[in-house]
């Protein structure tokens, strides 16, 4: 499996996606997507991106992607507005945030990444859930979440929103957690009212383990299904641990498979 997994990803690097269009709020969104060979219908992993700007979340893509589409799953990574694909449709939430802190300081730079991420961007997951769930190649097919960093908190509060059969959190809020007292409120809250089952996972040398700490425990207060995983260090230093959500896929891969085939069967 390990070898497997290893190759899967090395070839992941040369993989193309499709790009596809669909409709949102704020116009047109783009999209990334890997479908498995045949005609489906198959079930879906919605993969909520992070905040880097322009195309480099196609990196996360391009390596989980194919890892997905090999094992039956179709792998669906929407654009939110302002990035990728999905540039033209509104402002870039990196932009926003450093003017709401040019404004009035790390308070409201807080409170505007925990507004856009609630409102704008959610409802951006949630127009990309109404197109997958359309087409004919997943129609009727159970449908996963899972994200990283920002894409991480977008998969906790997406699953408040959405009857998702599991939901994946990869360094979700990570390097904004300790600074972002509304994040934290506003995670909390979604982690206790999803009903979906949730895995949250981390490298050892992240920015902050706590998030995936805190939200499981609160899961668990509200007798909902939670599961937590810490792995080893992943690089040298706390920007190469948030990354391990993405790059250390050969790592994580079989975990969080086995976690989301065994909810969404």
């Amino acid at each position: 499996m390990a070898a497997l997994l290893c190759a899967l990803a090395a070839g992941a690097q040369a993989a193309e996606p499709e790009v596809v269009r669909f409709p949102g709020k704020p116009g047109t969104l783009g999209g990334e997507l890997y479908k498995p060979s045949g005609e489906g219908p198959f079930p879906v992993l919605l993969y909520n991106h992070g905040s880097a700007a322009g195309m480099l979340n196609s990196q996360a893509a391009k390596i989980i992607g194919p890892l997905f589409a090999a094992r039956g799953w179709i792998f669906f990574m929407p654009y939110r507005r302002g990035q990728g694909s999905s540039a033209d449709a509104g402002p870039y939430i990196g932009d926003e945030i450093k003017a709401a802190a040019a404004h009035g300081g790390m308070q409201e730079a807080s409170r505007t990444m925990t507004r856009l991420l609630g409102t704008d961007h959610l409802d951006d997951q949630l127009a990309a859930l109404a197109w997958i769930q359309s087409q004919p190649y997943a129609r009727g097919k159970p449908v996963a979440v899972a994200g990283n960093s920002f894409g991480g908190v977008e998969a906790v509060l997406g699953a408040a929103k959405a009857p998702y059969c599991a939901a994946v959190v990869a360094s979700g809020g990570a390097e904004s957690w300790s600074q972002s007292p509304e994040l934290q409120e506003a995670m909390k809250s979604a982690a206790r009212d999803a009903a979906s089952p949730m895995m949250f996972f981390q490298a050892a040398n992240d920015f902050n383990l706590e998030p995936s700490q805190v939200l499981s425990a609160e899961r668990t207060q509200a007798g909902k299904a939670s599961v937590v995983k810490t792995y080893g260090a992943f690089g040298k230093n706390a920007a190469e641990g948030h990354s391990f959500a993405y790059r250390g896929a050969d790592i994580w891969f079989a975990d969080v498979f086995s976690f989301i085939e065994q909810n969404c069967k």
